[in-house]
């Protein structure tokens, strides 16, 4: 899976493009399941760096990593083998710990995947909620 184009399309916002590889497929040729949660998490990644964040940074510097608190997916229509998928993730709610994100993945225009997730900010050393760092806050206020 490569990002074949990235683009943030507003503050709270950033759309990414994969392509679909065999090894992301079934025998049928459709995308396993569990493969569009690693496109979606992709997607919640370069949300952070187009911000200026990074998990290796955030880990070392501050000791503060985000989880997955919450996820719902619905499973709309499949993508297949050699699709190109346009995966965006968009920031609906902030709060003192967490960030809630609206994701959608579609092919061609049509949806495919329409997904919400809660991440927390933890600490590293004890995986307690920690406030998400200000630098961060300031980027997406």
């Amino acid at each position: 899976m490569t990002d074949a184009q990235t683009s943030p399309d507003s503050d709270d916002s950033l759309c990414t493009q994969v392509r679909v590889f065999y090894e992301d497929t079934d025998a049928s040729g459709v995308v396993y399941h569990a493969n569009y949660l690693k496109y979606m998490e992709r997607a919640r990644t370069l949300w952070l760096e187009a911000r200026g964040g990074s998990h290796r940074v955030l880990a070392s510097e501050q000791g503060i990593a985000f989880t997955l608190a919450d996820a719902n997916i619905m499973f709309r229509s499949p993508a297949r083998l050699d699709d190109t998928l346009d995966v965006s993730a968009t920031v609906v709610e902030r709060r003192r710990v967490r960030i809630v994100f609206a994701q959608e993945i579609h092919c061609e225009g049509r949806l495919l995947i329409k997904a919400r997730f809660t991440v927390a900010c933890v600490r590293l050393s004890d995986f307690k909620p920690r406030a998400l760092p200000a630098v961060l806050l300031k980027e997406i206020e």
